[in-house]
């Protein structure tokens, strides 16, 4: 090993939202990422840092870990990406509980390099929705391109292919993805405020304020219905009888880069509600209602 120091948990975070961003899924991401570890171990004696960095060999392992995971495994889409919208209130939810749904990855799991985060929001849930649709090796290209900035030739060397066909993977890519929204990263004071009053709509069964607070293109979202309802009408006529089912309380917290809550509806687990904001309005609502997230954002029983 040439006496480098061969710290392999030092990097342990940013390669879970690698693999994270690969597969879309938690769950699976620590598993890719212990397989990762474990790779690296047995191999450690052939790690050449004349070669390349640790990070880069491990971002090297990390990667054909997860293409060939998922050469068995379905996408996970959010409910967006299976079919389109309602704009009906009154629409029943479809539940779908056989879907493989995409998971919200809590900030404090993860670390990249923070001008990753700042500049390119790597993990916003919209992005990494995107990525979903993508083969695995165009979503192996265009991460390790546009977010890890490696050169094309190092690319092409690890998935076995040439320059000219990993520029024609990323431009691909590049196109299916160029119409995800931007999602805000750091709120400004202002929209601050909208999430405490989004929070407190809930808690105060206050179906007015709730409509008043989203944008007109508004959309909402809640895995496991597959079921998903598009524009202001639809949204807050739901969300207004939402808001009246019982007692709610509202905790915050953060997912993919994003502003979240943990909610609680008569003391009960409820949810982790991921929000999108453009200017002072909420554009985007994502109410993942699976309780068992709870553990994995460090919220318990309330």
């Amino acid at each position: 090993m040439y006496g480098v120091t061969f710290d392999l948990d030092a990097h342990r975070r940013e390669l879970l939202a690698h693999c994270y961003r690969m597969t879309g899924s938690v769950t699976d991401a620590e598993d890719l990422v212990q397989e990762t570890m474990l790779r690296a171990w047995r191999a450690r004696d052939d790690f050449d840092p004349g070669r390349a960095s640790l990070r880069t060999w491990l971002y090297r392992i990390a990667t054909n870990v997860c293409l060939t995971a998922l050469e068995r495994r379905v996408r996970r889409p959010l409910p967006s990406g299976l079919a389109g919208a309602t704009f009906d209130p009154d629409t029943t939810l479809v539940r779908s509980p056989e879907v493989p749904w995409l998971q919200p990855i809590p900030d404090a799991m993860i670390t990249d390099p923070a001008s990753i985060v700042a500049s390119r929001g790597s993990v916003r849930l919209a992005l990494v929705a995107a990525l979903q649709h993508l083969s695995a090796r165009q979503r192996a290209v265009l991460l390790l391109r546009d977010v890890l900035a490696w050169p094309a030739a190092e690319v092409a060397s690890l998935l076995g292919t040439s320059v000219a066909a990993v520029n024609s993977l990323l431009q691909r890519a590049r196109t299916q993805v160029a119409d995800v929204s931007e999602d805000t990263i750091a709120e400004t004071p202002e929209q601050r405020g909208v999430l405490d009053r989004f929070a407190a709509a809930f808690e105060n069964s206050d179906a007015a304020l709730l409509s008043r607070l989203l944008a007109e293109e508004v959309t909402l979202e809640m895995p496991p219905h597959s079921t998903w309802f598009a524009g202001h009408h639809a949204v807050s006529t739901f969300l207004g009888r939402v808001v009246r089912t019982g007692s709610w309380r509202l905790l915050p917290t953060r997912a993919n880069g994003q502003p979240a809550f943990a909610s609680y509806l008569d003391g009960h687990e409820h949810g982790i509600t991921v929000i999108s904001l453009t200017e002072a309005r909420i554009d985007r609502v994502v109410a993942f209602q699976d309780p068992d997230l709870f553990r994995r954002f460090d919220f318990g029983p309330h």
